[in-house]
């Protein structure tokens, strides 16, 4: 009687601790997730603690205290009171301290891009999944946490613009193809009008021998979904409107950019004085040309990616407004990050000056 007493009592307490640790943790989303909006808040932080490192350990401690607590829980036999010690040793300190982090990393200080990131690894959840995939979405998010940390604030963002990077490569290789396929596909269709009077009578009556009624059917509604899905608009053999070389154009421009954000990588980020600063002044003063660096280096891929769609649609105004958009757009990109951090001149000043002159050309 007495050990079913104590035993009751022990799922009791599991009870009630488990209800106290979400609580907490939503608690804990909400300071998160007010990160830099709070300019009392902000003031109470000590910048000698470097946020990223503290966590880099809250993650592991956490991921570390979940590994317990799934063990407890699928192994035999089941014993709530070391659930609840772990537990509460998972709310008096990694829970608390994941939060801090967020906290510490103010956007001022890490920039915006990080400090975003930041949160939204540390605040991810989803209460739909059951209990092992949840673990594991969890497990996942501390990895990212930490991977983050690892990072730095210059490894972070070299990764952001390698990223930016890929893409507009892609974008590249997709306009490029486009065009190249156009053309082909110009000389099949003459191919085509050739060759149907002879051919699409014996076509039709071999479907006829080979298949039944339901099966033509279902080829007549592909053939009509392939008709739709390959609707898109050719450029015109002779191009009156000039389209082609605006491809060739944006083409270039496109290339000169993935070397500019290649320059940005190894002259400007790998360059980059390690953040935070010990002078909070002269720490934001970086910060903020590279938040804006950032958001401008983010946005260009976008950019292209609207034009490479006007081209989609043989939309010559748009193509030309687009073309405009993104020349501005780069150019803009390219005197942010004309001057190194700590002088006015340098070996990447000459080269984004030649690449000024180089887009306008194109």
């Amino acid at each position: 009687m007495a050990s079913q007493t104590s035993s009751s009592a022990a799922l009791d307490d599991l009870k009630s601790t488990v209800s106290s640790t979400v609580a907490l943790t939503s608690q804990l989303e909400a300071v998160a997730s007010n990160v830099g909006l709070d300019p009392q808040t902000d003031a109470k932080l000590d910048p000698s603690i470097n946020a990223l490192s503290v966590a880099h350990d809250a993650a592991s401690l956490v991921k570390a205290h979940t590994t317990k607590i799934s063990l407890l829980i699928i192994n035999e036999p089941f014993t709530p009171t070391a659930i609840t010690k772990v537990l509460r040793e998972l709310v008096a300190g990694p829970l608390p301290a994941l939060a801090a982090a967020t906290q510490l990393c103010d956007p001022k200080r890490y920039t915006q891009a990080l400090s975003r990131d930041l949160r939204y690894k540390t605040a991810q959840k989803d209460s739909q999944q059951g209990s092992i995939a949840a673990t594991g979405l969890l497990w996942s998010a501390c990895d990212d946490v930490v991977a983050l940390a690892k990072l730095g604030v210059a490894g972070y963002l070299m990764r952001q613009v390698e990223q930016f990077c890929d893409t507009l490569k892609d974008i590249m290789e997709e306009l490029k193809e486009w065009a190249e396929e156009e053309s082909e596909d110009e000389d099949d269709d003459e191919d085509d009008d050739d060759a149907g009077h002879h051919s699409g009578h014996e076509e039709d009556e071999e479907v006829h021998e080979h298949f039944d009624a339901e099966t033509s059917s279902a080829i007549s509604t592909q053939a009509m979904l392939d008709d739709l899905m390959n609707s898109e608009h050719h450029i015109p053999k002779d191009d009156p409107e000039k389209i082609r070389p605006r491809v060739d154009s944006s083409m270039k421009r496109l290339r000169l950019t993935t070397l500019l954000y290649q320059a940005t990588v190894k002259r400007r980020l790998k360059t980059l004085p390690t953040l935070p600063l010990s002078a909070k002044d002269e720490d934001r003063e970086t910060v903020a040309r590279l938040d804006e660096a950032m958001s401008l280096l983010k946005v260009l891929p976008e950019r292209f990616t609207t034009l490479m769609l006007a081209f989609y649609g043989l939309d010559v105004e748009e193509i030309d407004k687009q073309m405009v958009n993104c020349l501005r757009g780069a150019l803009k990109t390219s005197e942010q990050l004309l001057k190194p951090w700590t002088s006015e001149r340098d070996e990447f000043t000459d080269w984004a000056l030649r690449y000024k002159d180089e887009m306008e050309k194109a």
